[in-house]
């Protein structure tokens, strides 16, 4: 498979950047996407050129941190998956193929594909926790009882990895449905009811804070999460919001 790449590269944050063309030849259906990444390096570093800068970890869509946007949309062109899941097969032979860093105020490009997402991690240290009873005399977690229903929410919340597509893809980069997510798998079980009148209160401040944007309610996060994060996440974070707001 020869394809023609065109990859932002940008030196730093103050970097203008820009596209560069590079050309691949004899790429197999089978390379994941960012097997076909390390190709690339692999040229560019064999003929003295710096290698593009991305973000990877796990390389099994649980990280979230291989986050690009390619040819418009956030991850690829398969839904309901990440990056680092997405395989060449889905490309065809002299594809044109786009790939640039997730773009949003919040989310400043620190250097080529490579983001600075730490406004994530402040908003859920703002309220993303739980209090523990460390004092030896703590009750059994089983013993607790949960309906299912709620459990079953409580863990769909759970699996956002935190990975932006929904504030890239947002066209005003709202982080409403990262932080419903996480404010939600703590709002549905017995255990978060502690910080249940700060919690949302904490994270929406941290979340406005940090500048994104609002949520008009077009859905297209809801479409382009690799987790299928349900936008019925942003409703309960309202209502919790709402609730904190009238009962302090």
């Amino acid at each position: 498979m020869n394809l023609n790449l065109k990859v932002w590269r940008q030196n730093s944050p103050e970097d203008k950047g820009k596209m560069v063309d590079y050309q691949l030849e004899g790429i197999s259906e089978h390379m994941s996407f960012l097997e076909m990444m390390d190709v690339l390096n692999g040229k560019l570093i064999d003929s003295g050129e710096r290698p593009v800068a991305f973000d990877h970890d796990c390389r099994e869509g649980i990280c979230g941190s291989c986050s690009m946007f390619i040819n418009g949309e956030a991850h690829g062109p398969v839904k309901g998956t990440t990056t680092c899941q997405l395989h060449m097969r889905s490309f065809k032979d002299g594809d044109t193929i786009f790939i640039e860093p997730f773009r949003a105020n919040a989310f400043p490009v620190i250097k080529d594909l490579v983001i600075d997402r730490s406004a994530f991690d402040r908003i859920q240290h703002s309220g993303g926790y739980i209090s523990v009873n460390t004092s030896g005399n703590t009750q059994d977690a089983n013993a607790t009882p949960i309906p299912k229903e709620n459990a079953d929410l409580a863990m769909d919340a759970a699996t956002c990895i935190g990975c932006g597509a929904c504030v890239a893809t947002c066209k005003n980069s709202s982080a409403m449905l990262f932080v419903g997510a996480k404010i939600s798998q703590y709002a549905l079980l017995p255990q978060g009811q502690v910080e249940a009148k700060e919690r949302a209160q904490n994270m929406v401040a941290q979340m406005d804070a940090e500048g994104f944007g609002n949520c008009t309610n077009t859905g297209a996060c809801e479409v382009e999460c690799p987790k299928g994060i349900s936008l019925s996440n942003i409703a309960r974070m309202n209502r919790e919001f709402l609730d904190g707001s009238v009962t302090k």
